[in-house]
């Protein structure tokens, strides 16, 4: 129920603004053919950032148990791209909307979720989303 609320409170305040953002990125990724797998991400990635409360990122490995292609090499050198490209924007974005709410005390707890994704922001390939346990 607590992360209802929070979910709730998120998307009105902050979790919309962001999540299109994200969505945005994918859009332009899209566009470029080349940029899908980046896009798949952020797709994924922005339905995380309308809704965090109650669910975390992790990796693929420690779900599946194996590498796969966003895992691996290829992954890190996607995640280096991304990064490069978009990754550090929206990291800067997640950072500048966390100290804005770290500034009130009913805002820590979303501007804590905004560091984590901007950590995510940085390093988003071979990541999905999964409920908290």
């Amino acid at each position: 129920m607590l992360a209802l609320i929070g979910n709730v409170l998120w998307f009105v305040f902050g979790g919309l603004i962001m999540g299109l953002t994200w969505w945005l990125f994918g859009l332009l990724a899209v566009i470029t053919i080349v940029g899908i797998p980046w896009a798949k991400a952020c797709f994924v990635m922005g339905q995380f950032a309308f809704w965090p409360f109650g669910k975390e990122a992790v990796s693929r490995t420690s779900i599946t148990g194996q590498q796969d292609i966003g895992t691996g090499v290829f992954g890190t050198l996607g995640n280096i791209v991304w990064l490069l490209l978009a990754g550090i924007w929206l990291a800067i974005g997640h950072l500048v909307a966390a100290l804005c709410l770290f500034i009130t005390v009913i805002g820590i707890p979303f501007g804590l979720q905004h560091i984590k994704l901007a950590q995510i922001a940085l390093m988003p390939i071979g990541k999905t989303v999964v409920g908290k346990r």
